[in-house]
């Protein structure tokens, strides 16, 4: 039998057939972050929630939009397993009311509810949805037990609502309590076919938006998030601060060099990260210590040198995922609780290298974007909250204003 082969025309025109047929490539990234930390106490101010019998509403703003969306839950410090009993998500407008058409229940392999081991993430089914860039969504997950303290990210900025008794998931309920903090939810990922990819902010209480507006989306990773829709440049942007971390040190969180794996290399498509942190473990450090001490809040006897060395470990393990990191000096807090000279010859030292040391694929200028000109060992008047160092609307603004765009066009 003779067979008859295709000539060149023939395989281009055939090529260009199958990629027609082809469905577009799903391309995850991560449209939004919280990274959760360990409960900080069961007593006192600030003891961690615990929910049986009720459903969690909250509000979340994404980044980059997409085709279809999955939520990765947590129970990363649960002391027992964590029971969901239903889920769903759903888009709402600028006003918070639920866009007609949009609400999905949330299935985990098919099944209405999941039971989510001690210590691990537990990710939804991928959900056809479909999300405007800078969308407003609504997660909404029924408790139908005991949690224990909450595996949770404390510095929220949006609402949480509490439901009164029983199972409220697509239900209108009054709210029996509101919060401001994320509750055992960490990433909401989405499918973007045309994303480019995703980019970690990496920092503390300054990069997750203490001093801003809650629920007004005023973080400098939000105003990026802004900033790159506007320009057409589809990047998803995870804020993976955590408010008090420190680069070596644990206390709000686990320090960055432990929680690394989990709070950056863990999400989809990461990109680029951008590392603005220190100042925590300087002022802790050089700083006076006097009053109420943060549960678990050591502070061992760190040198720069040793400050340096965990940022070239931040760099390495990046580096090694194809990760490219930007980072900014730390950012002038004179006038802060726990700024003293000495912590300020540190910063200075660190800063100097963080510019200088060639570790960086580059450099962004939050210090002076913060800083006040006549004395830029302080933050400028109106861009601090009145305690010298967590931003402002204004100086957030200014920060995630003063990031060059073209730093996400190298490949």
């Amino acid at each position: 039998m003779r067979f008859t082969g295709l000539n060149g025309v023939g395989l281009a025109a055939a090529a260009l057939c199958l990629a027609a047929a082809a469905p577009a490539q799903a391309e995850w990234v991560a449209s939004w972050a919280a990274a959760p930390h360990a409960p900080l106490g069961t007593q006192g101010p600030m003891a961690a929630a615990s929910y049986d019998n009720v459903t969690l509403s909250q509000i979340l703003r994404l980044s980059e939009g997409g085709t279809s969306v999955r939520v990765r839950f947590t129970n990363r410090y649960g002391a027992a397993p964590l029971e969901i009993g239903a889920a769903r998500i759903v888009r709402i407008d600028d006003a918070g009311k639920e866009v007609p058409g949009t609400s999905r229940m949330l299935t985990f392999g098919g099944e209405a509810g999941a039971v989510i081991p001690r210590g691990a993430p537990f990710a939804s089914d991928a959900v056809k949805l479909d999300l405007p860039d800078l969308a407003r969504v609504k997660v909404e997950f029924y408790l139908p037990k005991p949690t224990g303290p909450c595996t949770c990210h404390l510095t929220g900025m949006d609402e949480l609502a509490v439901s009164p008794p029983g199972n409220h998931v697509g239900k209108a309920f009054q709210p029996a309590s509101k919060a401001q903090f994320r509750a055992f939810l960490s990433v909401v990922e989405v499918d973007s076919p045309r994303a480019k990819g995703t980019i970690v902010a990496f920092g503390d209480s300054i990069t997750d938006g203490v001093g801003s507006t809650p629920g007004a989306n005023r973080r400098w990773p939000d105003i990026l998030a802004d900033r790159l829709q506007a320009a057409g440049k589809n990047w998803a942007v995870a804020n993976a601060a955590i408010s008090g971390n420190r680069i070596l040190s644990p206390g709000m969180g686990e320090a960055a060099l432990a929680r690394f794996d989990e709070d950056v290399l863990s999400l989809p498509n990461v990109k680029y990260l951008i590392l603005f942190e220190g100042v925590n473990d300087i002022g802790n450090r050089f700083g006076n210590r006097g009053g109420p001490q943060m549960p678990g809040l050591d502070q061992p006897q760190i040198t720069v040198e040793q400050m340096i060395a965990g940022y070239k470990q931040i760099v390495e393990r990046a580096h090694q995922k194809g990760i490219k990191v930007i980072a900014s000096p730390i950012g002038p807090y004179k006038g802060a609780s726990y700024w003293t000279e000495e912590g300020e010859a540190a910063r200075e030292k660190i800063n100097q290298w963080i510019l200088t040391g060639g570790a960086f694929d580059g450099i962004v200028r939050f210090d002076t974007a913060f800083a006040d000109p006549a004395d830029p060992q302080k933050m400028r008047d109106g861009y601090h909250m009145g305690d010298h160092l967590h931003g402002s609307d204004a100086g957030l603004k200014a920060v995630g204003e003063s990031i060059d765009l073209k730093l996400f066009d190298k490949d």
